[in-house]
């Protein structure tokens, strides 16, 4: 299978890292911002064709799906455009940063049948998979999830330290982790609230807020998002059960007595984002939807929409 790969920056190069591991899986266009910089990166994964336009790798008619690590403001335009050039598409998390063109992009999967999945890793890390199969296998059901996710940005930086072209979103793109792992964990929401925190003058985002959500089946969260933490950054999902506690760390588990828990049976790697990417190509390969299908997260973006209204409000 033929991809390429759109964003080469920190996050497109561990989607490279990944998509190294998986058999007969080449990528043969990578497009980026800076013709310099994505030839260097280039040609340290040994990728042949490089550009400053999606829609070189578009017109390529050997490339078969299309990985978007671009920024969330192009994510629903490109993947509609990949979908319409007849590939199938991964847009990184977010989908978008408006739910009129999250439905949009739903709509044009439904439309070509061609498989998009987005990027929403959480589903993917052994750490929450782990706690998702006690979940099926009703072993637990969840209580309560207290969810930190916590960063040092006052300037537009991407996870690498260097200078990014766009603006991040604490409600469109961090908070999306949760609200979908949330549902996809505890089932549908059927109540949301939000507050933010003042707007940074320069950023003109809001750097600090708090969200509360409840399931159908009587489970809460309680998220807490900040760019303005100096100390340990990150998401850290505490999960508050019925029958134990479990804390995530990315791909790390402990118990709620931080007692490690071994998790490395869980799937073929400890890689989230290489089990994400196996997944798309799977998906792909087999004629099936993806877990974490457009079709699949779009409820998450639905709550965002309304958590926006409210928040203007």
């Amino acid at each position: 299978m033929k991809i390429a790969l759109a964003g080469a920056g920190a996050f497109g190069e561990k989607h490279l890292d990944g998509l190294k591991k998986i058999d007969s899986v080449e990528v043969v266009s990578l497009i980026g911002r800076t013709l310099e910089a994505t030839q260097k990166v280039a040609a340290k994964y040994g990728i042949a064709h490089v550009s400053t336009d999606l829609a070189d790798a578009l017109a390529m008619p050997e490339v078969d799906a299309v990985i978007l690590c671009t920024p969330t403001q192009l994510h629903a335009e490109q993947a509609i455009a990949c979908m319409n050039a007849g590939k199938h598409v991964q847009v990184e998390i977010p989908l978008a940063d408006s739910l009129a063109d999250a439905e949009a992009v739903l709509a044009k999967s439904q439309e070509t049948g061609l498989v998009c999945m987005v990027g929403h890793t959480r589903r993917f890390n052994p750490s929450h998979q782990y706690v998702h199969n006690k979940i099926v296998g009703g072993e637990i059901a969840i209580q309560q999830m207290d969810v930190q996710t916590y960063f040092f940005r006052r300037k537009n930086i991407n996870a690498k330290g260097e200078p990014r072209s766009w603006t991040d979103h604490l409600l469109w793109h961090h908070a999306a982790h949760t609200v979908d792992l949330f549902a996809y964990q505890a089932g549908p929401i059927v109540k949301a609230n939000a507050i933010e925190g003042p707007i940074h003058p320069e950023l003109g985002i809001a750097m600090d807020m708090s969200i509360q959500l409840k399931a159908e089946s009587g489970a809460i969260c309680t998220l807490s998002l900040s760019f303005n933490n100096d100390g340990p950054l990150g998401t850290f999902f505490r999960y508050i059960c019925d029958n134990g506690t479990w804390i995530a760390r990315y791909d790390d588990l402990v118990t709620g007595k931080e007692e490690p828990v071994d998790v490395s049976h869980v799937d073929v790697s400890m890689n989230g984002i290489e089990l994400q990417d196996r997944e798309f190509i799977a998906a792909i390969r087999e004629g099936r939807e993806p877990n974490s299908s457009v079709a699949q997260v779009m409820p998450c973006y639905r709550v965002l929409g309304a958590l926006e209204e409210q928040l203007k409000g």
